[in-house]
């Protein structure tokens, strides 16, 4: 179990890349980090989730 952003979800294995497009984030338009260390944009594709990860995913949303 991973915990993201403070829920508790059954994504052990998979890449961060993936989590995030099955979740409709746009990867251009959040940070993430997981146990403390922010994930360069570049690594997302090869960042795979441990069982007991904790991460918090940041989107950002434009607006005037």
């Amino acid at each position: 179990m991973v915990k993201i952003n403070g829920e508790m979800k059954d994504c052990a294995g998979e890449t961060l890349a993936a989590f995030l497009g099955d979740n409709r984030y746009s990867c251009a338009r959040v940070a993430v980090e997981i146990n403390g260390d922010i994930v360069p944009k570049a690594k997302y594709n090869e960042t795979v989730f441990q069982d007991g990860d904790s991460v918090e995913i940041v989107a950002f949303v434009g607006g005037g």
